[in-house]
């Protein structure tokens, strides 16, 4: 009982470290938008938008994970765990429209440019820096257990070089009066943005569609539940991720007599478990004389 509290306890301050990230991300994108609008600069208020993108995924997430934990149901008999596949869908859609909308406004800056205060840049993509650095300190323990998270604690990282840029783009206009930078750096924020979107959509999709693990190779299944004593043939394979962590398996399989059936399906799913991790399984058995 006291490992499971421990567990448990390790959990909540891992959702109490996430929740500040959301507030961290919140106040930063308020004030990238007022900074933003006084200073005449898009490409504070194009990552304002990133970033309020990045505090609504986070919070998304941690609504996903509570729906998650639900146990499942006569309605749900797998349970709930597909909720944060779900809510990741909806993340990376709205993270593609912002960035297009962003890469839009970028062109339409440079076609016409608009006076930017550069020291305002500089001050509060400074601050934004320091929040991103701090939001990335908050989810760095809780990245080395969880995917989710751990692409959370490399999204602040690579916003953290991004406003490296920023800072450069406000120091250029200070001392050279480049104002196309803003638009230019707006773009590159955008396409950054676009290209994080179109990378992990499919593997959403994929698992959405119930589609096969890619580290699984569905031959060498085949191949080695079919060298065990007693199988003479398998068939009518099927393979699929019940969510992020979890695989499962049903298959026909073509077996010599039934005094070893037991053994053999214990024998089997122990194998799907050990070597493909594969952690349900449902087998129908046949007879050779029966097999169509």
């Amino acid at each position: 009982m006291g490992h499971d509290h421990g567990v448990k306890d390790l959990s909540e301050k891992g959702e109490v470290r996430l929740w500040w990230a959301v507030g961290a991300n919140l106040l930063l994108t308020l004030a990238q938008i007022v900074g933003g609008v006084i200073s005449g600069s898009l490409s504070l208020v194009a990552d304002a938008l990133h970033n309020f993108s990045d505090a609504a995924s986070l919070l998304i997430a941690l609504v996903a994970i509570r729906i998650g934990r639900k146990r499942s149901d006569k309605y749900k008999t797998f349970g709930y765990k597909r909720a944060e596949t779900v809510a990741a869908l909806i993340n990376l859609t709205s993270l593609i429209i912002i960035g297009t909308y962003l890469l839009y406004e970028g062109v339409m800056r440079f076609i016409n440019p608009q006076p930017i205060a550069g020291w305002t840049v500089v001050i509060v993509a400074g601050i934004a820096l320091a929040v991103d650095v701090f939001t990335a300190f908050l989810t760095y323990s809780q990245s080395k257990s969880s995917m989710n998270i751990k692409a959370a604690f490399l999204h602040n990282l690579s916003d953290a070089l991004a406003y490296v840029g920023v800072i450069i783009t406000g120091s250029l206009i200070l001392l050279y009066g480049w104002v196309w930078t803003d638009a230019a750096m707006t773009m590159i924020i955008s396409l950054y943005v676009l290209w994080q979107g179109f990378v992990a959509l499919p593997d959403v999709i994929h698992l959405l569609m119930d589609g096969a693990p890619r580290d699984i190779d569905m031959n060498h299944i085949i191949l080695k539940v079919e060298s065990l004593k007693g199988v003479q043939d398998v068939h009518h394979v099927h393979v699929w991720q019940l969510d992020e962590h979890r695989n499962a398996l049903e298959a026909h399989v073509v077996i010599e007599d039934w005094v070893r059936i037991d053994e053999l399906k214990s024998v089997i799913k122990k194998v799907l478990h050990d070597e493909f991790a594969i952690e349900h399984s449902t087998l129908e058995f046949e007879l050779t004389n029966q097999c169509i």
